[in-house]
């Protein structure tokens, strides 16, 4: 019987989840490979209101609703409990919805954390794994085209 059950244990398959790792082209819509000519090179600064200046989005993609994935970026933080953050934007380069004008929300990520994150500096980027999905929310600074439910943040290790 022991032996049994021992075969059965190593001839059962692997439950380990698979992580997709993602990229920000990944996002765009199929066909649209190219960044907004508004991501690209410097940016200028401008006194208007920056989420008015948000280009329209081309659309979202679903082919990792539900799925876990992986993406670096850079934080944008929304919400705080005590010093840590609970939610934030993921965003693909320094400076984005703050300093510059919000990327199309095909280019954002709105992350939401069980334990509140203590941030380093905003410059210093970051990698998300965690449960992925398409939404449309409207924070602030911008509209948010998808969803991530963090389960771990790492420093980027390029």
């Amino acid at each position: 019987m022991l032996l049994a059950l021992s075969a059965f244990a190593l001839a059962r398959p692997s439950y380990a989840e698979t992580v997709v790792d993602l990229d920000w082209k990944d996002l765009l819509p199929e066909g649209n490979l190219a960044i907004p000519n508004a991501m690209q090179g410097l940016l200028p600064h401008d006194e208007t209101n920056l989420a008015s200046q948000q280009p329209v989005s081309t659309g979202s993609r679903k082919d990792w609703n539900g799925q876990t994935v992986r993406l670096s970026g850079f934080v944008v933080p929304l919400d705080y409990s005590g010093t840590g953050l609970t939610a934030f934007m993921l965003v693909p380069y320094v400076g984005a919805c703050i300093h510059v004008p919000p990327p199309a929300a095909n280019q954002l990520v709105f992350v939401t954390t069980e334990k509140p994150f203590e941030q380093g500096s905003m410059f210093d980027a970051v990698t998300i794994t965690g449960m992925f999905g398409t939404v449309s929310i409207a924070t602030h600074l911008a509209e948010v085209g998808y969803a991530l439910s963090a389960d771990r943040i790492a420093p980027y290790e390029g």
